[in-house]
């Protein structure tokens, strides 16, 4: 039976009265990474700024490294994730089927961490706080 013993940072060697949990998930295949974290920044900053360019700028990323992940995803899910924006000139936008993909990673991802942080508070003789 799990008895709840409550231990406080220092006492573990921590500096911090409220250490933040941090997840990191994704979804792989034997190809390579289908989503995560980084492609759902990278589909946020799209939607954003309007440009595959400028979206890697802001993420620290090169255009090539950008590009690949978003084709990666395509290729493995079978559906383009982004589109060109009108014009040749006017960048790109996230297909209907990208801001789906989208949209529901980031609600799946929230409902995880959401979970988590519960569980840990069961669990844990420490006290967590959520990442922001």
């Amino acid at each position: 039976m799990h008895k709840n013993i409550t231990i406080k940072c220092q006492d573990l060697g921590l500096s911090s009265d409220s250490p933040t949990m941090r997840m990191h998930l994704w979804f792989e295949t034997e190809e390579g990474v289908l989503f995560g974290l980084g492609r759902l920044q990278l589909l946020r900053q799209i939607e954003n700024c309007g440009s595959l360019k400028a979206a890697a700028e802001k993420l620290g990323m090169s255009y090539r490294g950008a590009w690949g992940k978003i084709k990666t995803t395509e290729e493995l899910i079978g559906r383009k994730l982004i589109e060109k924006a009108g014009c040749r000139r006017a960048g790109y936008q996230l297909t209907p089927f990208g801001s789906v993909v989208a949209n529901s990673f980031d609600t799946w991802f929230r409902e995880v961490e959401s979970f988590a942080l519960v569980k840990s508070h069961e669990l844990l003789p420490f006290s967590l706080e959520k990442y922001e």
